[in-house]
């Protein structure tokens, strides 16, 4: 074994100068070496100290040129003394040698190219490059100014090695004695244990990390803004439906058919299924009806609505066609308030950029009772955003077809120094409350904001693209700290 081998010769020997040398006058792979000297130096059985060499050796066109001679010695060999045409002596010559022999032997004044004439200029050429690299190849030296010309040419290359020269360290012993791990139940039997010399425990040392799972940023955020819905007495809506018609997407909140967000360049369409056969029927004649003459004190929009149009599935754009519905199943009981949210995912045909994707969450929290307010939104508003940490709110008057009056929400941000829109709110319209069947005196109050740009301030991400989609490091998933809000 190789310990044995180097243990046995520093017995006897004051040092070895070169393991290199060692392993091949003891017939050992150098690699081998190396690996028990390490071995034995960590445990101070040995002093060993790094030897690094370096050389130059030939690289495989070094080596051609080494045995067939450069090749502006070869193009000047190809030359006879009366001189040769050009395309003659191209014929004679590799393509590669003739293009670099004729740069080397003009540079060297060895030969003389006219247009369609080769000549020699001297009679006799000496060989330099050759010499060189048989020189290197068998170990001898040579002046720093050949090393330097064959280098740039990439006939050479440096070979670094590294080796060990090895003295006994202050627990030298001629046989390594392994040291126990553990005392076992044959050590007890055979009476061995006595002479057992047991390994130290290292009480510093770490213990294997413990794999486990990691939520993800908005995960996080997520469960905290639940809490505080949840504290605030409201319950959830369930979102598990992604595709959704665009009756209970648009037409149910008075969204008119024609307007800009039902195009497709804004919503994805199914394609299958393309519609749904699944509406209900009277609700659906008083939605027609309340777009195309009004009702309810309003002209609604005066336009022939289409069933067909009303049936088209798609992936929903926004989680209130979920509010739509949970108002309607409301209605259909005798009146009782309600405090409803959710958060979940929405889609939108959006270009794909730093703020925008299009797939991202929403958050959504409305109200339901008898004579409600614009004070009473401002109020709740007010309570929400500072449970999340943001006391500072402004708010800016604002379109939605399906709220009125309607408000969008700015905080002021302290790290931007700046007032920065957080989300959108506003009152559903008598047109989207009344046909359901809600009493005329009840009234909602509502709120919206995406999840994701909360948390991307929390966790100082800049690139929504790095904390939702594709290109989400999963490292940032390990290593994110836990974020509290204003709890």
């Amino acid at each position: 074994m190789a310990e044995d081998a180097i243990l046995g010769f520093l017995e006897k020997n004051e040092e070895i100068s070169d393991s290199f040398k060692f392993a091949e006058q003891h017939g050992f792979l150098h690699e081998e070496i190396v690996n028990v000297i390490r071995s034995l130096n960590g445990f101070r059985f040995v002093d060993a100290q790094d030897i690094r060499r370096e050389r130059w050796v030939l690289t495989e066109e070094g080596k051609t040129y080494a045995s067939v001679g450069s090749p502006e010695f070869q193009l000047f060999s190809a030359v006879p003394p009366e001189g040769i045409a050009r395309e003659e002596l191209q014929k004679k010559l590799d393509p590669a040698v003739y293009k670099i022999g004729c740069q080397q032997a003009i540079k060297n004044k060895w030969v003389e190219m006219a247009k369609t004439q080769v000549s020699r200029k001297v009679q006799h050429a000496d060989d330099k490059v050759k010499g060189s690299l048989l020189r290197i190849q068998n170990g001898e030296a040579v002046n720093q100014e050949d090393i330097d010309a064959l280098k740039r040419r990439k006939l050479i290359s440096q070979q670094v090695w590294k080796g060990n020269s090895v003295r006994k360290g202050p627990n030298y012993a001629p046989k390594r004695k392994r040291a126990a791990t553990d005392l076992t139940r044959e050590n007890l039997q055979r009476g061995d244990w006595k002479e057992l010399e047991f390994k130290e425990y290292n009480f510093s040392a770490k213990g294997q990390p413990v794999e486990g799972g990691h939520l993800h940023p908005l995960l996080k955020v997520r469960r905290q803004i639940q809490m505080i819905f949840l504290n605030m007495g409201f319950e959830e809506m369930p979102t598990n439906n992604y595709v959704e018609s665009s009756f209970w997407n648009f037409d149910a909140l008075f969204q008119p058919q024609q307007h800009p967000a039902r195009d497709s360049h804004d919503t994805f369409f199914l394609k299958v299924p393309s519609t749904t056969k699944m509406l209900p029927e009277e609700y659906v004649e008083r939605v027609k009806q309340v777009h195309e003459s009004g009702g309810y004190q309003s002209r609604g929009y005066g336009y022939d609505w289409k069933r067909e149009e009303a049936n088209k599935n798609l992936l929903r754009t926004h989680t209130t066609a979920v509010s739509s519905r949970m108002l309607c199943a409301l209605a259909q009981k005798p009146f009782a308030p309600k405090k409803y949210y959710s958060i979940d995912r929405v889609f939108r045909n959006e270009a794909v950029d730093r703020t925008h994707l299009a797939e991202f969450h929403q958050i959504e929290g409305l109200i339901c009772d008898r004579g409600l307010t614009l004070g009473d939104l401002i109020g709740v508003l007010h309570d929400f955003f500072a449970r999340l940490g943001m006391s500072k709110l402004r708010f800016k008057p604002a379109y939605n077809p399906y709220t009125e009056p309607s408000m969008e929400i700015f905080s002021y941000h302290e790290g931007l120094k700046k007032w920065v829109e957080v989300g959108n709110s506003g009152m559903f319209r008598p047109e989207m409350l009344l046909p359901m069947g809600l009493p005329e005196d009840v009234r909602v109050i509502a709120w919206g904001l995406s999840l994701e740009r909360p948390t991307m301030i929390l966790y100082g991400i800049d690139n929504i693209r790095d904390l939702f989609g594709p290109k989400v490091d999963i490292g940032l998933i390990k290593r994110n700290p836990i974020c509290r809000l204003g709890l």
